[in-house]
């Protein structure tokens, strides 16, 4: 089959990425191994976006008007009439927002079969005005409506989506690639330890919840240091504000965006994970953390219940202080933390492997395409 992905700013995964950008890379570049033709349409400014393929997956340009209130559905708008004559068999849209342009292939590839992947309740970021949001809230509406089928990242976005619009929708979550621990060699570069230090990977945006770690880690006694990976997304003000909250403190650590194996060693030795996130749709971030049997002290959102299952622990979202409150009750607690930390070795290892979501993917596919 012909699949074409629309809605991500690009691949690879980069800098300027998220969570939807790495989902449709790994996704992807299995769709390409299992015999398919993958098309997906990257913006023009994405780091990367002059080349005309990667990992077997092909790369479509299509412009888009590069401001955070109309970069993602300028670039919607485009690829949509774009995709319209690449006699698609399938065209998967990322995320709520795009989805309302879902409208071009249903009346002009009537071909094609239209799938909308529902990552996240977009409308509850809080970097949106009143405007967007009343548009995302419209996009949840066209993410079910003009689709031949939905696909829920979490249990919790399906339960919503069949509460609200009366709809079935399909659980397909995000996965995780599962590598070995690199070395620590890799940490030396910014005067870390193994085991020295709680992490959090993240966009710097205020859903993300990262000035509430701060909060809580500026009246912790611990010799633990605080490092945060991530870089902003249109949102230069959260970070100047996040790195006045730290001023002074030289514990806190913002290291920018990592990939590769300075990543995966991030990951692999540190003391605990941290995702303060006020909205997720499936934490591919906090999935990573665990499949490394990094023990992990979440938001007690329902979509990070649903991520670790038992297998972390939790906070009251937003709440600083009931953070400050466990970290200081964990810390210590080395034996804890390392049955916790395998725990969610193993629910990963046996829920989230992108190869198996992959195939579930394909089969969805097929199966639409009768």
């Amino acid at each position: 089959m012909r699949i074409a992905m629309i809605g991500q700013k690009g691949v690879p995964m980069g800098e300027q990425g998220g969570g939807i950008e790495k989902h449709v890379e790994e996704l992807s570049a299995r769709l390409v191994s299992r015999g398919h033709e993958v098309l997906v349409y990257v913006r023009p400014w994405y780091p990367g976006s002059n080349r005309s393929s990667w990992r077997g997956i092909t790369l479509i340009r299509a412009w888009s008007w590069h401001t955070k209130n109309f970069d993602t559905i300028t670039h919607a708008f485009f690829s949509s009439l774009d995709v319209c004559r690449r006699n698609a068999d399938i065209i998967h849209y990322h995320g709520v927002g795009p989805s309302t342009l879902a409208w071009i292939p249903r009346l002009f590839a009537r071909h094609a079969t239209v799938v909308v992947t529902f990552h996240s309740q977009d409308r509850y970021h809080r970097k949106w005005g009143i405007l967007a949001r009343g548009y995302l809230t419209f996009g949840e509406w066209t993410a079910v409506r003009w689709a031949h089928a939905t696909i829920a990242v979490s249990q919790a976005l399906q339960g919503i989506i069949e509460a609200r619009f009366k709809k079935k929708a399909v659980y397909i979550p995000n996965g995780v690639s599962l590598l070995p621990a690199p070395g620590p060699e890799a940490l030396a570069e910014f005067g870390l330890k193994s085991g020295g230090y709680l992490l959090v990977v993240a966009r710097l945006v205020r859903h993300k919840g990262i000035h509430t770690l701060i909060e809580a880690y500026q009246g912790l006694t611990t010799d633990k240091k605080l490092v945060i990976v991530g870089a902003p997304s249109f949102t230069k003000e959260y970070q100047s504000f996040l790195l006045g909250m730290a001023h002074g403190n030289p514990d806190i650590l913002f290291l920018g965006y990592q990939g590769g194996r300075t990543l995966q060693a991030l990951f692999a030795h540190a003391h605990v994970y941290v995702s303060p996130s006020e909205s997720e749709g499936l934490s591919i971030s906090t999935l990573e953390a665990m499949s490394y049997g990094l023990p992990v002290l979440v938001s007690d959102i329902p979509e990070n219940k649903e991520a670790v299952d038992g297998c972390g622990y939790f906070f009251r979202s937003g709440d600083a202080l009931d953070l400050r409150v466990r970290l200081k009750e964990l810390l210590p607690d080395e034996p804890r933390l390392r049955e916790m930390g395998q725990c969610g070795k193993a629910f990963i290892r046996a829920h989230f492997d992108w190869d198996a979501i992959a195939a579930k993917t394909d089969a969805l596919y097929q199966r639409l395409r009768g």
